[in-house]
């Protein structure tokens, strides 16, 4: 079987803001056409890593490759969508107005807006103006005017966060077509339940990555059906590892 092309690569990759170290000599791939998650604790570093994929944050050391060109290189613009935790639309404005807005900046037509809105199930709210939706219905218009550029690669920042069990079903369920059709998504968590919906996890704790591995894997080695529990696992192995390191004179 032909292995899927990576559509992001980390070597060696470290940042540090104010002599701190943020993410501390990442190694990994993340395939094409895959849900991969990056899941961990708050403060691990999953929102720094994927500001440097999408270019908005500066590497110390280190190469990051995203769809074959180095990170933020400006052809990827067009690319690489990126919904952060915070909606970034105008609440002023209705839902088709927001989506047809930043599909022009990529060249979408009217129907790719009504493709966008459709995709995250707000076509009988296009006319509402942001400002009077839900807040998990504010969270998909800001998905929705990612997808209208059609990117090869999405980056999510915890797109679940306040939304109910069967909205983050229907997301997840979204997100499975998606890559279905070959869009890569690199989707952050720190919920370990919303791990059995990747092909892929990428797992950090502290800057570090602790492991790269599929979700039956991470219930093998945590030796727990639980992800979380399993999680939880790997992490005090990897705290064991450190305190028993010899430390350097």
């Amino acid at each position: 079987m032909t292995s899927r092309p990576a559509a992001i690569e980390a070597s060696g990759l470290y940042v540090s803001r104010a002599r701190t170290a943020i993410l501390c000599g990442l190694d990994f791939t993340v395939d094409s056409g895959r849900i991969t998650g990056l899941l961990g604790p708050s403060g691990s570093g999953k929102t720094t890593l994927m500001r440097a994929i999408v270019g908005v944050q500066r590497i110390t050391r280190g190469t990051l490759v995203v769809l074959g060109l180095p990170a933020g290189s400006s052809p990827l613009r067009a690319d690489v969508g990126y919904v952060t935790q915070g909606a970034s639309v105008y609440p002023d404005l209705s839902v088709e107005a927001n989506v047809r807005y930043f599909g022009a900046m990529h060249s979408a037509t009217t129907a790719d807006a009504a493709e966008a809105i459709a995709a995250v199930g707000l076509e009988s709210l296009a006319r509402q103006k942001a400002a009077d939706l839900s807040g998990g219905q504010f969270s998909r218009v800001s998905l929705a005017c990612a997808l209208v550029a059609r990117p090869r690669l999405l980056i999510l920042d915890e797109p679940t966060v306040g939304l109910d069990p069967v909205l983050r079903a229907e997301l997840w369920e979204r997100f499975a077509a998606m890559a279905a059709a070959g869009t890569t998504l690199l989707v952050s968590s720190h919920v370990m339940e919303e791990a059995s919906h990747c092909s892929s996890l990428l797992l950090l704790r502290d800057g570090l990555l602790l492991a790269q591995l599929t979700p039956a894997e991470l219930a093998e080695r945590g030796r727990s059906a639980d992800l979380e529990r399993a999680f939880l696992t790997i992490i005090k192995a990897a705290d064991r590892g450190q305190e028993e390191r010899p430390v350097a004179p």
